[in-house]
């Protein structure tokens, strides 16, 4: 894509006022970045600018789309669209939130569309999802949406909210605790002894 960006998302959707073709573009993901530390505005408004211009004029020769639609370039945004494998790689650790176009049966006989969980990765073209410690492996030519959901509390602290957890830091003047536990289980018995 023009000028470095590369496509993250592109959705042709009718919406109330009409057809919209919604492109999401974002500067390509540098595995020398942590994903804790890539900025959400990566992607400034003069640039959709530009980009939406050449697009147009590259849809307005070619007229792929036969009826009337509106352009809209963006950026993915701190709630940002997943879609290609190294997408699913890179976030790994991060939180998810996915839909899938058909039901992955379970074991009460349903069918299960959405999940939200932390990302561990894709393996084998499956997209896998740790859903409160029930690990999910979901075909990603299945998924209908996937989406990142940020951690705002690292988001106020400037962080991009995404990512494994970061280690939360010890309370100031907070102390270990020294006090020895006994192994042995205490038992009713026990509680009634006198103390020696």
């Amino acid at each position: 894509m023009a000028a470095g960006y590369e496509l993250v998302d592109l959705r042709f959707l009718l919406e109330q006022g009409g057809w919209v073709l919604r492109v999401q573009v974002d500067l390509p993901l540098d595995d020398a970045v942590d994903p804790h530390d890539v900025p959400q505005d990566r992607v400034d408004l003069q640039a959709c600018e530009n980009i939406s211009r050449e697009l147009s004029a590259v849809l307005d020769v070619d007229d792929p789309i036969p009826q009337a639609y509106s352009l809209e370039v963006g950026s993915p945004g701190i709630d940002r669209p997943l879609r290609t494998v190294r997408h699913f790689q890179y976030f790994a650790g991060s939180q998810v939130k996915i839909q899938m176009a058909h039901g992955l049966p379970t074991d009460s006989g349903t069918e299960r569309r959405n999940f939200r969980g932390t990302l561990q990765g894709i393996e084998g073209g499956k997209v896998v999802v740790d859903v409160d410690g029930q690990l999910f492996q979901l075909p990603l030519d299945d998924i209908d949406t996937a989406k990142l959901v940020p951690d705002w509390d690292a988001v106020m602290k400037g962080k991009s909210g995404v990512g494994a957890p970061l280690p939360k830091p010890a309370k100031p003047g907070g102390k270990v605790s020294a006090k020895k536990h006994s192994s042995k289980p205490r038992t009713e018995r026990d509680s009634n002894k006198p103390n020696d």
